[in-house]
């Protein structure tokens, strides 16, 4: 199979998704972008993705790992920048040349949606500003991702995943006690402010709808993490009392938590009065379940020190499966501790479909596997119509498409 059979093109046979004839125009990179963009695809809009030539988004050389191509060697492609970027067509227009500029407005004029995260202010030299864009297309939908949002003393700070939950407060709420603060694993704040900025631009299409008016859509990494601080926050604002960082503890529930059986980890979540005295039943403490202190759960949350000791010492006499089977049969929530090998070839993924493989043209096996889509529509359901595309893999494809006898000069191309 030689690479041109590789190509990633579309795939005829997926059906439309709720979002066909939708189309967006995506000058976003790194992830929260291309996350909101990547979800839009897969809901079925057209999603046209605009680099620079050459390089491409900046994520395509975050590795290793890479994608393996011929001979077993790895390719420019890394598997963050496949995370975020099927469902996507991709275009290769060098904006800083008027040319390149000119033609990204003439390709906007024939789009729904307009998504970027560029640096306050960066595109307006370029004529791609929202105040530019809106004012010769009001009904386009301009959603701009930035740090800090488009306002404020800090709207002029670069953005970064790790700077927003460390400005955000998420990190002084995890890590242990007397750890030092820990940013969560994955890039959470990005793909929040992604899921945000793709529920903004449904609601905003929704207005269209009603109004035929576009509108401007400002999200900050920062301002999203705050957002989803939700129980903590709403503890502190209401209390005044700056939470603590309490490892795998939950601050309203106990208990809530790792802990460890005699060959290993589980998650014990015990959620109401009657589980904790199933749980005592089943390590073969009922008197626990029936001591004042621990009877209740804000009785339980003024004693857990103690508690948690008392339940440590006996549920390390359990093995792990052990102990799990029998909170399932008695209905008390728990569960593993899986390893990503774990996830990935367990029964409820294979069944949910989480685990999935698109078309790659630089791959040697000419696919990639990637994370599924979790939404399950009933009447539309989720489509993949594109592996993730090679930098200006669809530069020909789409201004042709959407342009015509419309583009700039064609003796003088957009791309380097």
């Amino acid at each position: 199979m030689n690479k041109q059979e590789r190509a990633t093109t579309r795939d005829e046979s997926i059906p439309p998704g709720i979002l066909e004839g939708i189309r967006v125009l995506d000058l976003s990179r790194i992830l929260a972008g291309p996350a909101c963009t990547q979800l839009l695809g897969d809901y079925g809009a057209d999603v046209i993705k605009v680099e620079r030539p050459g390089g491409g988004d900046d994520t395509r050389s975050w590795g290793p790992p890479y994608v393996v191509g011929d001979e077993g060697l790895p390719t420019g492609e890394s598997a963050y920048y496949l995370s975020a970027n099927r469902n996507k067509r991709s275009v290769a227009i060098d904006i800083s040349t008027p040319e390149g500029a000119e033609t990204v407005r003439k390709m906007a004029r024939h789009c729904d949606v307009l998504i970027e995260n560029f640096k306050v202010g960066g595109l307006k030299k370029y004529g791609l500003d929202a105040e530019s864009l809106l004012s010769v297309q009001p009904d386009l939908i301009y959603c701009s991702i930035s740090g800090y949002g488009q306002t404020g003393p800090n709207a002029h700070l670069p953005g970064y995943d790790l700077i927003a939950q460390g400005y955000g407060g998420i990190m002084s709420l995890t890590g242990e006690p007397e750890g030092e603060p820990m940013k969560v694993a994955v890039a959470v704040a990005d793909i929040v402010c992604g899921l945000y900025a793709a529920t903004a631009i449904l609601a905003a299409l929704h207005h269209r709808d009603r109004t035929g008016e576009g509108q401007y859509i400002d999200i900050g990494l920062v301002d999203t993490q705050i957002a989803w601080l939700m129980n903590e926050g709403s503890n502190y604002l209401v209390s005044g009392e700056r939470p603590v960082r309490r490892g795998n503890q939950h601050p309203n529930i106990v208990p809530y938590q790792v802990f460890k059986a005699s060959d290993g980890h589980l998650i014990i979540a015990v959620g109401n009065d009657h589980q904790f005295q199933q749980f005592c039943h089943i390590i073969d403490r009922p008197a626990l379940a029936a001591d004042p202190r621990y009877a209740s759960n804000s009785a339980r949350l003024d004693h857990r020190e103690e508690l948690i000791g008392l339940l440590e010492s006996a549920i390390a006499t359990f093995s792990r499966d052990e102990l799990l089977s029998a909170m399932e049969r008695h209905g008390v929530p728990g569960g593993p501790i899986n390893t990503l090998a774990e996830v990935f070839e367990s029964s409820q993924v294979k069944a949910r479909e989480m685990k999935i493989s698109l078309p790659h043209s630089q791959s040697s096996s000419g696919s990639v596997d990637l994370i599924g889509n979790p939404v399950k529509f009933s009447k539309t359901p989720i489509g993949y119509r594109y592996g993730p595309p090679c930098c200006g893999e669809h530069t020909e494809e789409v201004l042709k498409e959407l342009l015509g006898d419309e583009q700039i000069n064609p003796d003088k191309p957009v791309t380097d």
